[in-house]
C-alpha cells in the first residue's frame, strides 16, 4: 500500500522503479525509460536507475484553448499532433485556423525543447523496443496518451505507462493503447497531481537537461562495468 503524498519525485520515481522491478518483464532486451517533460523526467531518473535502463526525454505539449490555457484541448508530442479533444473543440466554437495556430506554436516550442534537453544527441530508435513512459501523475491522462500514441508510431514491442498516482479513468483509458499502465496510487477524489507531493516544485529546463546529462554518464560507467547492470 503507498503513503500519500510523497516527500517529492525522487521519492515517487524510487517507489514506481521499485513496484516495476518486481513486475515479469525482461528489461534487458533493448529496453528504455522516456520522461515526460518536464516533472515526469525527475521520476524517470529514478526508474532507470532501479532497473539499470537507459533514459531520453519525450516532450508532450497541452494544447490550451484561447484564454483558457488550463483547459485543455489537445495534446502534441514529437513534433506532431497526437491527440485532439474534437468535442470541446466544437462545443467552445473554435475555428480549426485558431486550432492550427495553438498546435503549431506548441510544435515548434517543443522541438526546441527536445533539441535543448538533448543536447544536440540523437534521439532513440524505439523500434522493437520496449519503451517505459514515466509521468509524475495522470490526472486526465491526455499527456500521456500523446506521448503514447507518438511512440507506437515506431512500432516498439512493448510500451507501458507509468506513474506514481492518477485517476482509474485514466489508466484504464491508457489500458486501450499499451501492454500495460501502472499506476501506485489511484485515489478516490484526486483531482490534481500537486497535493500528491509534499514538495511539487516545478522542474526547470536546466534541471531536465542535467538530469539527462547525468544519466548519460552513469550509462557510460556501467557499460564499462558490466557487472554493476543489466545494460550490458
Amino acid at each position: 500500500m503507498v503513503e500519500l503524498p510523497f516527500r517529492d519525485r525522487r521519492d515517487a520515481g524510487q517507489q514506481l522503479g521499485g513496484y516495476l522491478a518486481q513486475l515479469h518483464f525482461d528489461f534487458r532486451k533493448k529496453a528504455i525509460v522516456l520522461g515526460l517533460a518536464r516533472g515526469g523526467v525527475s521520476v524517470a531518473a529514478e526508474v532507470a536507475a532501479l532497473l539499470h535502463l537507459p533514459l531520453d526525454v519525450l516532450v508532450v505539449r497541452k494544447l490550451g484553448f484561447p484564454g483558457q490555457k488550463e483547459l485543455a484541448m489537445g495534446a502534441v508530442a514529437g513534433g506532431r499532433m497526437q491527440v485532439l479533444d474534437n468535442e470541446l473543440i466544437e462545443e467552445h466554437r473554435i475555428q480549426s485556423r485558431e486550432v492550427e495556430k495553438i498546435a503549431a506554436k506548441a510544435i515548434e516550442e517543443a522541438s526546441w525543447r527536445e533539441r535543448y534537453y538533448r543536447a544536440e544527441r540523437a534521439a532513440p530508435d524505439l523500434h522493437d523496443s520496449t519503451v517505459i513512459l514515466v509521468d509524475d501523475g495522470l490526472a486526465t491522462g491526455s499527456s500521456m496518451l500523446a506521448a503514447v500514441h507518438h511512440v507506437n508510431s515506431f512500432k516498439p514491442a512493448r510500451v507501458i505507462a507509468a506513474a506514481p498516482v492518477g485517476t482509474e479513468e485514466a489508466c484504464l483509458r491508457l489500458k486501450n493503447f499499451t501492454d500495460a499502465c501502472v499506476c501506485l496510487a489511484t485515489p478516490q477524489g484526486f483531482h490534481a497531481v500537486g497535493p500528491c507531493y509534499l514538495d511539487f516544485t516545478q522542474v526547470t529546463d536546466d534541471e531536465v537537461r542535467h538530469i539527462l546529462e547525468q544519466n548519460g554518464q552513469r550509462a557510460g560507467l556501467e557499460q564499462q562495468c558490466p557487472l554493476t547492470g543489466a545494460l550490458s
